[in-house]
């Protein structure tokens, strides 16, 4: 197989990960342990995207509404003061 194709397969294999602990964590509730697994199939796009680059993103977010802009505390965030 030539890397495209690879890179397809993988992120193909990611997007059906997160699909699959998507049903899972739907059992869970909102809790450490499905925001974790959350986080960690994030964290394989993101890396692979990382390693390969970017592709647009045609799919869908099912993660997306979950985290939105929570983490952007903005200029008031902790430890943080405005100069």
């Amino acid at each position: 197989m030539s890397l495209d194709q690879d890179v397809a397969a993988a992120r193909q294999a990611v997007e059906g990960l997160e699909k699959a602990c998507l049903m899972v964590t739907r059992h869970f509730g909102d809790t450490v342990d499905t925001r974790r697994l959350r986080v960690d199939v994030a964290r394989l796009r993101d890396d692979l995207n990382l390693l390969c680059g970017a592709q647009a993103r045609t799919t869908h977010e099912p993660f997306a509404a979950v985290y939105g802009d929570g983490d952007d505390d903005g200029m008031g965030g902790s430890g943080r003061i405005r100069r």
